[in-house]
């Protein structure tokens, strides 16, 4: 590897598992310490054990992105153990079975909301009183989705969210950006392998068919590991003139 991130301190979100691990791994191998964050002790213990058995560059925390104490405590702890944070990885992440406004019950949207949208934002929040007054200021990386510049590829709940967090990116970005040193830019994967599809078992008829009307059921299925690549492009300094941009990972399924 190439040390693209020694010395720096990153925050992943959803590193229990699929992009999450892949994206804590490989940053761990080009140099950082990472603060792996969850809901599930038990996919934390197995993503440290995997990448860091040796317990020198990563930390855990478990963290409901939905619930702000968590987030407030996820942030201390690594302002605690290593001082700075210098980026952050807002990946945790839920669907919507696809649902259509329609059929989409309060308590689905008031969830999705929680923890796509208004996670992610308290997050960049918390981190951002720190990362504004650091020398080398910081960097926010969210895991947009394609649903985030389309209509079609998810529920109501999920697109919305997914359009949400780009926006807040931009702002960030617009802000932070230019009057403080800070990076924020969102990746926008398409059909990727990971234990969230196990999570569609009630799919909408109707989201369904939108779905299928562009190729969702054929869309090129990508590997956790693609998106963490460029998830390392995004924190490194390779990037450093990269701020407000959304990356499209989608194996060209938006480009038919």
């Amino acid at each position: 590897m190439t040390d693209l991130l020694k010395g720096k301190v990153a925050i992943v979100t959803g590193a229990g598992s699929g992009m999450g691990r892949q994206i804590s791994e490989l940053f761990v191998s080009e140099g950082a310490k990472v603060m792996l964050a969850d809901i599930n002790p038990d996919g934390l213990k197995e993503t440290a054990d995997q990448i860091d058995p040796s317990g020198n560059s990563t930390s855990s925390v478990i963290c409901n992105v939905a619930k702000e104490a968590d987030i407030v405590n996820m942030v201390k702890e690594t302002i605690d153990i290593y001082s700075k944070i210098d980026v952050l990885v807002n990946n945790a992440g839920i669907v919507d079975n696809i649902k259509t406004v329609e059929n989409m019950t309060d308590d689905m949207w008031d969830r999705v909301l929680a923890i796509n949208l208004t996670g992610p934002f308290k997050a960049s929040r918390e981190v951002i009183k720190y990362m504004k007054d650091q020398k080398d200021g910081g960097n926010i990386i969210n895991m947009a989705s394609v649903g985030g510049l389309f209509g079609s590829r998810g529920g109501a709940a999920y697109t919305a969210t997914k359009h949400g967090i780009i926006g807040l990116t931009k702002n960030i970005a617009a802000t932070y950006g230019i009057y403080h040193n800070i990076r924020a830019n969102a990746i926008a994967p398409g059909n990727i392998a990971t234990n969230i599809q196990k999570t569609i078992n009630d799919p909408d008829e109707l989201g369904m068919k939108a779905m299928s009307a562009v190729g969702g059921m054929t869309a090129p299925v990508g590997k956790p590991e693609q998106i963490a690549r460029v998830a390392l492009f995004l924190a490194s300094d390779q990037s450093n003139f990269i701020n407000g941009a959304v990356i499209t990972a989608d194996g060209g399924w938006t480009s038919m």
